[in-house]
């Protein structure tokens, strides 16, 4: 290796550690960002109108006594552990079953939910990129436009912030399918949030984020679940009313 490569490989790995991109822009990974960065990259400030959620989460819908009953069963089995449990296992032992009895797939609207989907965002100031916990979009083998996000299956105990990486997935989606609008959640342990950001202008967003949902409790169980079939039957409507 010449003394020109050695310096140019050591200019690379210098760009890596500091998150920089061959152009000099700064990368954020979705799972690492943190709010004071998001906050210095775009103009986004949280709101506290209670209104926003008044369609999503006071939704009536009605859920069976076999989608009660499927609910009760996971919550008496896993219900003690939800705080302790690993991502990975909470992940698969009790997120995904509810995604799986949400069902947000349809072969008729072509829509389905991923998992580990890429995303990558570009400016001129900074780039977003990385893999998404689950997404609902457009697309039955890959994701093609998303509609809805979940973030973050972490353990109760943990050092990082969900809000800010969801924040971001949400920025990108917006960005990236010119939308002004997009609605997320984001769980830790067993607590869910559920999120909707709104494109004020270049750069500037605000955001809403909804009263905690525990998931250990029978009744908020049953909310989550049905916030989660509003969502579904909304992306089913928005697609009908654009065809």
């Amino acid at each position: 290796m010449s003394e020109l490569e050695r310096i140019e490989a050591l200019e690379r790995e210098i760009r890596e550690l500091k998150g920089l991109n061959e152009e000099g822009i700064p990368t954020y990974s979705f799972s690492k960002i943190t709010d004071n960065e998001l906050k210095k990259l775009v103009d986004i400030k949280k709101s506290f109108k209670d209104d926003k959620f008044k369609l999503w989460l006071n939704n009536n819908i009605n859920i069976s006594s076999k989608e009660v009953k499927f609910l009760v069963r996971l919550l008496s089995k896993y219900g003690k552990f939800l705080k302790g449990f690993k991502e990975e296992t909470l992940k698969a032992n009790f997120i995904i079953p509810i995604i799986n009895r949400v069902d947000f797939q349809s072969i008729e609207y072509e829509i389905s939910g991923f998992y580990e989907d890429v995303v990558l965002y570009e400016t001129d100031k900074f780039i977003f990129n990385g893999t998404t916990d689950f997404t609902v979009s457009k697309g039955l083998e890959y994701s093609e436009k998303p509609y809805f996000f979940i973030q973050e299956f972490k353990k109760g105990k943990v050092n990082t912030d969900p809000e800010p990486q969801l924040l971001a997935e949400l920025i990108s989606a917006v960005e990236l399918n010119n939308e002004t609008s997009m609605r997320g959640a984001y769980i830790v342990g067993a607590i869910w949030n559920f999120v909707i950001l709104e494109k004020l202008g270049k750069d500037k967003y605000q955001y809403f984020v909804s009263e905690n949902y525990d998931s250990t409790k029978i009744g908020d169980l049953k909310g989550i679940y049905k916030n989660l079939m509003f969502v579904k039957y909304e992306i089913i409507q928005m697609i009908k009313e654009n065809k």
